[in-house]
Parts: structure tokens; C-alpha cells; sequence
């Protein structure tokens, strides 16, 4: 199978763009828990964040491999994507089921940088992953809706003008199904900023800007429901597999930056008058961390493949993201072995690394609720939640 995530041009001038923040940059940001509004202001400049978005809007009109091409070569050049790698999932939502105004009334200024679409709010303290449970509600009053409830990890609330909101607008215990009576919204957060609408940012253990957010009668106008009302849940899951593939990408990015930051390591460092790459104990885990980063390079080429063919990816998708993960983990494990005590040193830029590759085995989704879809949908077995 040919590689759909060579894109290799692409590759070549993000790298580029990418040499212009060098640790030392990423280190400052981190020190400071800054937003490293240059690099993002870098990337939409060159058009990287409007990859996605169609070229009648203003964008590239590029497929998501291209998409996952950027990120990782953004996660292989030491950056961080985190910064404004939803841009590119959460457009699907809208390109998807957004209405032919609400598109015309925000694409193209997404895809110039004049609005910044970085903010997803659907996770809430009391439901987790269980996204059906939120308890966020909008109630229909006049020509738009009332919002209240609370959402958290909600990154880069800070650094976005819209959010993709996900709120009930039917009560749970009034609908057939759990999934039913969620809707999307597109929340101008300008505008909501002081009217109801309250950001209190959270301190973690990597420089993520993610916040919790409030909601005390905030105003949405109904010109920004996405699609019909109580539908929500539907159009949120199928933007979910363009979500898993990006991420995996990412991961993949990591692993290769820290097989390489290992291996150069270990083929310089000398201890007891030889280089420490001879031996096996440091050889092996590398080794294998370069295998699985391999293997989750084709489940992530082939997710992708099914994804732009528009065939069912769900399995792929979540597959490649879990190997993905795992994969990268098991690479930064690698190199701060390798490095041995400088591994924890600020200046080779490896323990910044480290923490920030360790979210994906948590989110955007746990690697157990991965192995759970995969139980019930792919081997039959019965839901276990």
C-alpha cells in the first residue's frame, strides 16, 4: 500500500518552519506556561492550519493525511501541535454539518487567521468520557438559546475567538436514547466573554493553556446550532476518527524525535571506553520502540487511506491512535534512559518532551476505552459499560 502520509513537499516547509523555534523557544514558553502565539501565528501565516478547509473557503482544500503529514512533522521537529491542532478536528464538524451560511460566515476568516477556532467544549468535571452524561444545558428562548453548565480541559480557551460547543437541549430522562437531545453550537466566545461566559485556566503538568470554562446564561444565536438540535452526538463521533488519526500522527512525530534524540545519544556518549550504543540493555529498547513506531505508521497511513475513501475507519482510527500512543511512550522511555541523568535536564529538552507525549495515553481518548470499543465492536464481545 502506498504511503497516503508522504505529502513529502509539505513535510519539507514545515520542517523548515519548524527549525525557526528551536528548544530554546519551546523551553521559554514552558517556564513562562506561555502560549507560543509565534509559532501558531507561524503556521497560519503559511497556511497550515487552514489545510483542511476547502479551497472555496480560502484554504488548501489538502485531505487529512496532509493534515496528519503537518502534525507530525511539527511533533518530529521538537515542537508542539497542541497549540492549535484542533483547528484541524473540529473543522470537520463544521464542513460537515455545518449550513452553507454558517460556512460562508466563518471559514474563510478561519482559514485567513482573522478567527481562531481552537476551543472544543464537551468534557464536564462530573462525566468524563461519558460524553452522553453532560449535563451542560441550552434552553430554547426566542431566537437563540440560554446556555449554563460547566465544561473542563477545555485547552486553549484563551487563544480562541469560537468554540464548538456540545450541550443538551432535552432533558436525559426525556429522550429514547442517552445519546439523544445533544446539540452542537458555535459560541462566538467574544462576545460571550463578560456576559455569562467565565475562563479560569488550569495548571498541568505540561504547558497545555487548557482552562475550565462556565457558562451562567450565556446567549447563542440559533443561526449558530450546527445542524438540527439533539443530533449533536452524531456529528460530534464522526469528526472523532479524523480526531484519533491526527492525534496518532502527533505521536508518531514523538517517537521519531526521541528514537533520534536516543539513538545520536547513545552513538556519542562514551562510558567505560566505549560507546554506550554497543550495548544491548541500551540498544534493544530503542530497537523496539522504532518497531512500534513503525507498525503504528501504516495503521495510522491505512486509518487515513479508509477515512478519505469514505469507508468505515472506527476501528482503524482507534487502533492506530492506541499504537500510536504507546508507541511514542515507549520511545521517550527509551531516550531518558538512553540520556540516563541528563534525560532530566530542561536544556536537551527530552523531560518536556516526555511529559507532554504522556497525555495521549489519556486523551483525547483513554487507551482502556479504546480497548473497549475494539471488544465490542470489532470482537463481538458485550459492552462493558
Amino acid at each position: 500500500m502506498d504511503n497516503v502520509l508522504d505529502h513529502s513537499n509539505v513535510r519539507d516547509e514545515v520542517r523548515k518552519l519548524c527549525e525557526r523555534f528551536p528548544g530554546e523557544y519551546w523551553r521559554t514558553q514552558d517556564r513562562q506556561s506561555r502560549y507560543p502565539s509565534e509559532f501558531v501565528a507561524a503556521l497560519t501565516e503559511a497556511g497550515y492550519l487552514a489545510a483542511l478547509i476547502p479551497e472555496e473557503y480560502g484554504g488548501a482544500g489538502l485531505p487529512l493525511s496532509a493534515g496528519a503529514a503537518i502534525l507530525e512533522e511539527i511533533q518530529h521537529g521538537g515542537c508542539n501541535g497542541a497549540a492549535c491542532h484542533a483547528q484541524m478536528y473540529i473543522m470537520g464538524t463544521l464542513l460537515r454539518h455545518g449550513s452553507d451560511e454558517q460556512k460562508q460566515r466563518y471559514l474563510p476568516q478561519i482559514a485567513s487567521g482573522e478567527l481562531r477556532l481552537q476551543a472544543f467544549g464537551v468534557t464536564e468535571p462530573t462525566s468524563g468520557t461519558d460524553t452522553s452524561s453532560i449535563k451542560t444545558f441550552a434552553e430554547r428562548r426566542g431566537d437563540g438559546y440560554v446556555v449554563n453548565g460547566q465544561k473542563i480541559w477545555t485547552s486553549r480557551a484563551e487563544h480562541s475567538d469560537l468554540m464548538l460547543l456540545l450541550s443538551r437541549t432535552t432533558p436525559r430522562d426525556e429522550v429514547a436514547k442517552k445519546s439523544d437531545g445533544l446539540s452542537v453550537f458555535i459560541l462566538d466566545m467574544r462576545e460571550a466573554k463578560g456576559q455569562g461566559l467565565t475562563i479560569r485556566p488550569i495548571r498541568t503538568m505540561m504547558n497545555h493553556s487548557t482552562t475550565e470554562v462556565f457558562f451562567d446564561d450565556v446567549f447563542v444565536p440559533s443561526t449558530n446550532l450546527i445542524g438540527e438540535e439533539g443530533k449533536g452526538f452524531r456529528y460530534i463521533l464522526s469528526g472523532m476518527n479524523a480526531e484519533r488519526i491526527l492525534i496518532g500522527a502527533e505521536c508518531i512525530g514523538d517517537a521519531k524525535w526521541f528514537i533520534e534524540k536516543a539513538s545520536d545519544y547513545a552513538r556519542e556518549r562514551i562510558v567505560f571506553g566505549r560507546p554506550i550504543g554497543q550495548n544491548q540493555g541500551i540498544q534493544f529498547p530503542i530497537a523496539k520502540a522504532y518497531a512500534q513506531m513503525r507498525a503504528a505508521e501504516l495503521m495510522i497511513a491505512r486509518a487515513a487511506a479508509l477515512y478519505e475513501a469514505g469507508a468505515e475507519c472506527g476501528a482503524e482510527a482507534n487502533m492506530g491512535k492506541m499504537l500510536a500512543a504507546d508507541a511514542s511512550w515507549a520511545a521517550a522511555e527509551a531516550c531518558v534512559q538512553t540520556h540516563g541523568g541528563f534525560g532530566f535536564a530542561e536544556e536537551y529538552d527530552i523531560e518536556r518532551k516526555f511529559r507532554e507525549t504522556r497525555l495521549y495515553q489519556v486523551a483525547p481518548i483513554s487507551t482502556n476505552l479504546i480497548l473497549a470499543y475494539l471488544a465490542e465492536h470489532v470482537l463481538r464481545l458485550p459492552r462493558s459499560y
